[in-house]
């Protein structure tokens, strides 16, 4: 193969991150050419132009398996599934962004936002050190300036600096133990040190020591205990479309790196297992616990997420192809699912101006079709058949007991029942409670409305068709493996 031939395969592999920096040049350029009456256009053409970029990904940039720019990125099907649900993410809170008017017409707010987009897809490309720890920061610090952006609140500025302060603590841990892992083996591509720690020319204590360093950064970003502690505090401050964009696509990335480094990288070492099993039923029966007894939606949706990582970490910790596929198929499901949950908060916060629970009262009487939405989101992610949720649950579990791991499937189950009852305590108020005296409509806008349908129908799709999803997260397992 020719060289320009090499190149030019290697470019199409990265037609979305490509495609995302275009876009985010154009969307600074319209910043600057648009009047201020006319920004919200910004926002549709982020949007529509990464429907475009899923579309160019899909036709042309089919996932080769191969590694290429000099072993710094993997080519294969875990990668693309993730940039896609990235890239999906990003462009559905462009579209709820509309409804807040601090973020509505601001081009710089889009352009950062994409830019974390660009990182999260390489963090789930990465098969070096050197690219995983780059493409962290690149989503991190965008993530800090998305969590603070809207400076004259209190809250989002406070959000920001504890995203940043947190954030570069665990980063900097994270980074001490890919140096010893360097310095251990040699090597800074993922594929080159599995080998070299199966050979048993690394101690166990040195092993079980870089995990734990390493397990600091990367819990950080997927919120499991005891890592989680910033969660609530950032998801309550930050403007609620950047908030969705992190409990999804933030979270998302996370275990796209656990997946690549503790599979493929960290293979021959299996110590780390009997540990992340604990974490598990930890993650999963805090963050439920602590949900009962939150009064504000945003803080409740934050430890909720926390809950979820854990019922993914059940299916990691199964460290099996099903158990992968498991956890990627929960994770589509999710990033669906928690936007929606998300998408409501937004338009209602716009109306309402507060996100205290009380305050949802009688919405199924002010806006029955946004009621409808959040009664779609919340079902499934307590898990409630035949929606998307109620599946990646399914799979999740049976991947633990396949394992022989019935008991954490258990505490699983039990902690799926712990979370239908405050989710179906929300639903209460929406439907039950009477609205309060002299509130109206609920104006919904016309993007939201859209992004909301789209949300709606991808959570009974994925549910009531999940064959063809899952057998793309089946798919990107055994390329893991």
């Amino acid at each position: 193969m020719g060289i320009s031939n090499y190149q030019m395969s290697s470019v199409i592999s990265l037609l979305p991150e490509v495609g995302l920096l275009v876009l985010a040049g154009v969307v600074l350029t319209m910043d600057v050419l648009l009047k201020d009456d006319r920004k919200h256009l910004i926002a549709v053409t982020t949007a529509v132009g990464s429907l475009l970029i899923i579309l160019a990904a899909l036709m042309y940039s089919q996932p080769s398996g191969d590694l290429i720019w000099g072993g710094m990125v993997r080519d294969d099907m875990l990668a693309f599934v993730f940039r896609l649900a990235f890239i999906f993410a990003g462009g559905i809170t462009a579209m709820f962004s509309i409804g807040s008017k601090e973020l509505a017409h601001r081009g710089d707010y889009y352009a950062i936002m994409l830019g974390a987009v660009i990182g999260m897809c390489f963090m789930a490309s990465a098969a070096d050190l050197i690219m995983l720890y780059l493409a962290i920061e690149t989503t991190g610090i965008a993530g800090y300036l998305l969590a603070g952006y809207v400076r004259t609140d209190d809250r989002s500025a406070e959000a920001g600096l504890k995203y940043f302060l947190f954030g570069a603590a665990t980063s900097a841990v994270m980074l001490y133990g890919f140096s010893l892992l360097y310095g251990l083996t040699g090597e800074t591509n993922l594929g080159a040190i599995a080998p070299i720690l199966a050979s048993g020319t690394v101690s166990v204590s040195a092993i079980c020591a870089i995990v734990v360093l390493i397990l600091v950064g990367v819990g950080f970003k997927i919120a499991i205990v005891p890592f989680h502690f910033w969660a609530p505090d950032v998801y309550e401050g930050a403007p609620s479309p950047v908030t969705g964009f992190i409990s999804t696509a933030s979270k998302t990335a996370g275990f796209a790196v656990l997946l690549r480094v503790f599979i493929y990288g960290l293979a021959a070492s299996e110590y780390w297992l009997p540990a992340m099993a604990g974490l598990a039923a930890v993650t999963m029966t805090f963050g439920n616990l602590v949900a009962l007894a939150q009064t504000n939606i945003k803080r409740l949706l934050a430890y909720s997420s926390v809950a979820h990582a854990g019922y993914v970490l059940v299916a990691f910790v199964a460290y099996s192809e099903l158990g992968v596929a498991s956890a990627i198929f929960y994770l589509i499901a999710y990033v669906v699912t928690n936007l929606a949950a998300f998408g409501v908060v937004i338009v209602f916060a716009h109306t309402a101006g507060t996100d205290d629970i009380q305050q949802y009262a009688g919405m199924s009487r002010r806006s029955p079709y946004l009621a409808l939405a959040m009664l779609v989101a919340f079902l499934s992610l307590a898990g409630m058949p035949p929606l998307a949720g109620f599946f990646a649950k399914f799979y999740v579990f049976a991947a633990a007991v396949k394992a022989d791991m019935i008991w954490l499937a258990f505490v699983g189950v039990l902690n799926a029942i712990v979370g239908l009852y405050y989710y179906l305590v929300v639903l209460k108020v929406v439907y039950v409670s009477p609205a309060p005296d002299g509130v109206g409509s609920i104006d919904i806008p016309a993007t939201c409305k859209i992004a909301l349908v789209v949300l709606s129908l991808g959570i009974i799709l994925i549910g009531t068709a999940s064959s063809p999803w899952f057998n793309w997260a089946m798919k990107a397992a055994q390329d893991l493996f």
